[in-house]
């Protein structure tokens, strides 16, 4: 008896010494550039994937370097985040393959329009697609001509949360033009539209706060300029640890603008660099004189750097604690 109650004990510590350990890194959130260029940060660079600790997988701005909906690297979608309707971001052309052209001169030579890569994508994988403001209603009407169901597109107004799996998804409003292409349209409306060279209304574009089972707040800017928000909203309701910054300049903030942002107004622990517009890496590393360079040395927190195809990995204070740039 006293044997079996030893070896049931030394099983019951084994078990609990397990169960300590795996949330260790099953808590964290797992964080996957798909960019153009295996292991480098290029010019149109635009999409993550972001996992929770339940299994839960976003898409955001899957952009023009996600080679169609197939493609194994994408894996399971649950929901994908549109920034706003320009298409570097929402997919009007998308690479061949991976590694198609050059991390200067991206290939885009498959057109995805008039459907976008996001919608194509939802339907591949019977996803939402979570917008704010008008754009709800251009995706609904897209699925449905398609054979998919309208009701995956949703709206999550300014100040709302709606969750997908254990994901809550607020919004906040991104300072950017958000016109839909002609293209998008098709028919002689399209047609007329672009031959009176205007776009259509898709209203605000939109930012995005995550919020993730493991506690990590995560602020995705979208592409925008400086906005009351980020000080007041972003920081000031949310608290948002971690942020992933538009730093591209002329359409979007530049790098220093970016860093006052990340400094002086949502101070969170981390930020991740995107959208810069730029050949910003060469094998790994960030190359002096860019966009990418600017920040990272004007920002006072960690910066990591979005290698394509790299996960990075977040605990729920928003630390990075797997393929951190600089290393821990």
């Amino acid at each position: 008896m006293r044997k079996i109650l030893l070896t049931l004990a030394a099983a019951f510590i084994g078990l609990s010494m397990g169960l300590a350990a795996a949330p260790a890194s099953a808590a964290n959130v797992k964080i996957t550039p798909l960019g153009g260029q295996d292991g480098e940060f290029c010019r149109l660079d635009r999409a993550f994937v972001f996992e929770d600790p339940d299994g839960t997988r976003l898409l955001y701005d899957v952009g023009r370097t996600v080679a169609g909906a197939d493609v194994p690297r994408l894996g399971k979608i649950d929901a994908l985040l549109v920034s706003h309707m320009h298409g570097d971001h929402v997919g009007d052309k998308h690479t061949s393959g991976p590694n198609a052209g050059s991390c200067a001169k991206p290939d885009g030579s498959v057109s995805a329009v008039p459907n976008t890569s996001t919608v194509n994508i939802a339907l591949a994988k019977n996803a939402k697609i979570v917008t704010g403001s008008e754009m709800q209603g251009f995706f609904k009407a897209k699925l449905q001509a398609l054979g998919g169901n309208p009701k995956n597109s949703v709206l999550v107004r300014f100040g709302a949360t709606k969750k997908v799996g254990g994901v809550k998804i607020s919004t906040v409003p991104a300072l950017h033009s958000n016109g839909v292409n002609p293209a998008f349209i098709g028919g002689d409306m399209g047609a007329a539209m672009k031959a009176a060279g205007i776009s259509g209304y898709a209203g605000q574009a939109t930012g995005y706060i995550l919020q993730f089972t493991n506690g990590l707040v995560v602020y995705l800017s979208g592409d925008t300029g400086m906005t009351a928000e980020q000080d007041l909203v972003v920081r000031g309701y949310y608290h948002a640890e971690l942020v992933v910054m538009n730093i591209g300049d002329t359409f979007t903030t530049g790098p220093k603008e970016a860093a006052h942002v990340i400094n002086n107004m949502i101070r969170p622990k981390s930020v991740i660099a995107s959208h810069a517009n730029e050949p910003a890496t060469k094998d790994g590393k960030i190359l002096p004189g860019t966009r990418t360079a600017t920040f990272k040395k004007a920002v006072r927190v960690p910066v990591h750097i979005p290698l394509s195809g790299k996960t990075l990995e977040f605990d729920g204070d928003g630390k990075c604690v797997a393929a951190c740039t600089p290393p821990l």
